[in-house]
């Protein structure tokens, strides 16, 4: 089936950002409702990977989301991971990291050029630095597509082979 791709309109780093984390959600929302048709018990299932298990990379990008959610706003940083100790269902995790991508795309649609271009100081034990907004928040979204990526190998691991595809182009196509 062919898709003809929609006019485009004037590209602004606004425009690009505000589509970006919409991007981010609907790819987030398109794992979530694929891994939804699938046996629970292997949203657990071990499998070597940064993390390891299906439950536990999607923490991971919600966690993560979280967190430079924290950055971008410039508020304190969650003292804790939403990961360690983790004990909701499977359901709770495809709840959450939706929940935490619609936050982190209303947030970013709220925000004018000007305060895209923002210099955000980020801290942490990790490292620290100052960069502006856009920056930090290109490395969010970037973070998410990488562990969704890790999603996708972790599901062909475990027998999963229809994953959806949910490459940025894709987005545009069915948008």
């Amino acid at each position: 089936m062919a898709h003809a791709l929609v006019e485009k309109s004037e590209l602004t780093v606004a425009s690009f950002v505000t589509d970006y984390a919409s991007y981010n959600l609907w790819a987030n929302q398109q794992l979530v409702d694929w891994l939804k048709t699938k046996p629970v018990a292997l949203m657990e299932q071990t499998v070597p990977s940064s993390y390891p298990s299906l439950k536990q990379t999607l923490l991971h990008i919600w966690d993560t989301q979280r967190f430079w959610l924290s950055v971008l706003q410039q508020v304190p940083a969650p003292t804790s991971f939403i990961w360690v100790g983790f004990e909701g269902t499977v359901e709770d995790v495809f709840e959450g990291i939706v929940d935490q991508s619609v936050e982190l795309a209303d947030y970013l649609r709220s925000l004018t050029e000007a305060e895209l271009q923002e210099d955000v100081v980020f801290a942490s034990p990790w490292a620290q630095g100052i960069r502006s907004r856009l920056e930090f928040t290109h490395h969010c979204l970037n973070h998410s597509t990488y562990h969704r990526g890790q999603v996708v190998t972790i599901g062909r691991n475990l027998g999963l082979t229809d994953a959806p595809m949910t490459d940025y182009c894709f987005y545009f196509l069915m948008k």
